[in-house]
């Protein structure tokens, strides 16, 4: 597996999404703290938005970003849990060309020691559309912190061993 990883690190673009019906940017926590930590681990912040959790207006942001020749991995924060309101599977999974079911399972792997069974009401997911990485966790700033430090800035490291997943991710052309 040594072929998936590469001696140096490379920045990825990244966009943050946040899905909430009640939240704005100000008060947007998990969006900002997803902003600083992939800026503090040398990532690009392609863009970031926070819209209500409508399937239709997810999938047209998704869709513009996995569209986009400069955007190589979305991260969504909210939308994943059991309310009426939780729409994000069913306005991602679509979108996918190919799922990345490890992510999801993962997540609820390691959230069982925070949370012991309430994680199975968690609908965490990942996959690839477009050659862009996309994963969905949970809008609770704890579950961003879960995500992102324990999943996604090693699987986001090209230089991490033995796989990691920026082989996968579309070519941008680097600013000069």
């Amino acid at each position: 597996m040594g072929h998936c990883t590469r001696t140096q690190f490379e920045p990825l673009n990244i966009a943050v999404l946040t899905l909430s019906d009640s939240r704005d940017l100000s008060q947007d926590t998990s969006g900002q703290f997803l902003q600083e930590a992939l800026l503090a681990a040398g990532h690009k912040l392609a863009e970031r938005r926070l819209i209500k959790d409508d399937k239709y207006q997810i999938r047209s942001v998704l869709s513009q970003w996995i569209a986009s020749s400069d955007v190589q991995v979305i991260i969504t924060t909210g939308g994943t849990g059991f309310t009426e309101r939780d729409n994000t599977p069913q306005a991602v999974r679509p979108l996918f060309d190919r799922e990345i079911e490890g992510f999801g399972e993962l997540f609820r792997h390691i959230t069982y020691t925070e949370l012991g069974t309430s994680t199975v009401q968690s609908r965490a997911l990942g996959g690839f559309a477009n050659k862009t990485a996309i994963f969905c966790l949970p809008g609770s700033t704890g579950a961003c912190k879960t995500g992102w430090n324990k999943i996604l800035k090693e699987q986001l490291d090209a230089t991490h061993r033995p796989c990691n997943f920026v082989m996968h991710v579309k070519k941008v052309a680097i600013d000069e």
